[in-house]
């Protein structure tokens, strides 16, 4: 059943590629002449109807022995508790319903505007750190992460498990200062202290590698990642950033707040490798950049 889950989120993702891919020769097929047969549609099975049901609140939040919400389990994107790709694009599968509390877009300084409008489309897809097997970092490993994590939480420490590349990190939570002039790294240097019942967790030293988003929001090495975690109920557990970064935006970004359910499945092992996605999206670009005959 979780081979199958993995297995079934990989396929969509080669589906979602070759179905654009499908859709973009058939229009250049259009332009060049009447197609000789095919509808133009592509139908997959298995990716019908969503039966996407949000989990119930399911009661208070357990408590640690120190008397603060324990956020130890395995965590799904949503509302659902589960994976489901039938489920694509539904409100219960996203982390948090833009129609519903919007997100407002990076307010990047004029010359970090300019160059990220400068990245085309599928430019944007073939430097995305994900694409080249690189880790999501922080933010990332919550707010681009489409698959589970799990939480162990300790008296002096959180720490957060990836399915993702397997990627880590571990959070001291004694609210101890940061280290003077740390090494950047990918997930940074986290420190975290409690506000009630919400853990505040402080990174900075971020590998300038990552991306905030997956349409080109790069960072300095100026960046600050504040993450705001609670859990209202025992299903849900709530996630919210706010972004500072004075050499690339005008003013600190606060997203949406984002939902996480609780699940019962053990993470699986899924590491990128052997990845061909860069190739085919370089392929891609070579074929829509050809001159025209």
């Amino acid at each position: 059943m979780r081979m199958r889950r993995r297995m079934a989120v990989c396929a969509f993702v080669g589906i979602s590629f070759f179905v654009a891919f499908y859709a973009f020769t058939v229009t250049v097929g259009a332009q060049n002449g009447p197609a000789k047969s095919g509808t133009g549609q592509v139908s997959v099975a298995g990716f019908g109807k969503a039966n996407a049901k949000p989990l119930p609140p399911g009661g208070p939040a357990p408590r640690a022995a120190d008397g603060h919400p324990d956020f130890s389990g395995v965590w799904f994107p949503g509302k659902m508790g589960r994976e489901d790709l039938t489920a694509e694009g539904s409100p219960e599968r996203l982390q948090f319903d833009p129609k519903v509390t919007p997100e407002e877009k990076p307010p990047y300084q004029p010359w970090a505007a300019e160059r990220v409008k400068k990245l085309s489309t599928l430019d944007a897809e073939i430097l995305r750190p994900s694409v080249n097997c690189m880790p999501r970092g922080v933010p990332g490993m919550f707010i681009t992460n489409p698959y589970p994590i799990q939480l162990v939480q300790t008296a002096t420490q959180l720490i957060q498990l990836d399915e993702l590349n397997n990627n880590f990190r571990v959070i001291p939570t004694d609210g101890r200062p940061h280290t003077q002039d740390p090494d950047p790294a990918f997930n940074g240097e986290g420190v975290a202290h409690w506000e009630g019942d919400t853990l505040v967790i402080d990174t900075i030293a971020v590998d300038e590698r990552t991306w905030n988003n997956f349409t080109g929001w790069f960072h300095s090495d100026q960046e600050r990642v504040v993450e705001r975690i609670s859990r209202p109920s025992m299903n849900y557990l709530t996630y919210q950033v706010t972004i500072e970064d004075p050499k690339v935006l005008t003013k600190p970004w606060t997203s949406a707040p984002r939902t996480w359910s609780f699940g019962h499945e053990a993470l699986q092992e899924y590491y990128c490798t052997n990845n061909r996605e860069e190739e085919a999206l370089k392929a891609l670009r070579d074929l829509t950049q050809a001159p025209k005959k």
